[in-house]
């Protein structure tokens, strides 16, 4: 069974969009995220930018291996708002992200039908007008090893891509590499075959 070692994100914030039906506006909004202390800080932005909004509807998702996510109606029916918005995050396979669509009420009652419709489109349409990249899922591991095996310790980190997190070179060296995932066996097990190379827990 092959390792799933890839997520999908998006490179930076959206553009915010605009969606409107019978009066009603909604802005969309996309954030990358790392946690709900930046989750909180995009929602408490939003309020004070539309502080004349009667709705913040979101939903987000966390994690590389897609392992957390809320959503919230914020007053609207019940599943009218966030679950639309969380199935837009489905739908386009999306983590470490946040989706917020700001509705104005413009005075005509939608339905429930019409604000699914109306969040599920405004999510779309802001979540299109970001960039989404793919993105490996690394473990970390410190490799630690005397001087003169620089050479052969670099030639494995070129010849693997791999990214050097952090590096102490004195007589004796330690480096901390990310590996992808499904490579960590194969390249862990070239530097234990290289003599004088320890892997540290």
């Amino acid at each position: 069974m092959s390792i799933k070692d890839t997520y999908h994100t998006i490179a930076a914030p959206s553009t915010e969009i605009l969606y409107k039906d019978r009066n009603s506006k909604f802005y969309g909004y996309v954030y990358p995220v790392q946690d709900e202390t930046m989750i909180k800080t995009h929602l408490d932005a939003l309020k004070k930018q539309h502080h004349q909004a009667g709705h913040f509807c979101y939903a987000w998702q966390l994690g590389v291996a897609y392992e957390r996510y809320r959503y919230n109606d914020d007053g609207e029916p019940s599943n009218s708002a966030g679950a639309p918005i969380y199935g837009q995050l489905q739908s386009y396979d999306l983590t470490q992200i946040l989706v917020v669509v700001v509705r104005y009420f413009g005075g005509t009652k939608l339905g429930v039908g019409g604000l699914i419709n109306a969040y599920r489109t405004a999510a779309q349409q802001a979540i299109q007008a970001a960039q989404i990249v793919e993105k490996t899922i690394d473990e970390q591991y410190t490799i630690a090893f005397d001087y003169p095996l620089l050479s052969k310790v670099m030639r494995v980190i070129k010849d693997n891509s791999l990214e050097i997190i952090s590096q102490k070179q004195e007589l004796h060296c330690e480096y901390t590499l990310a590996v992808r995932k499904k490579e960590a066996t194969r390249v862990l097990q070239l530097f234990k075959d290289t003599y004088g190379i320890k892997l540290l827990e």
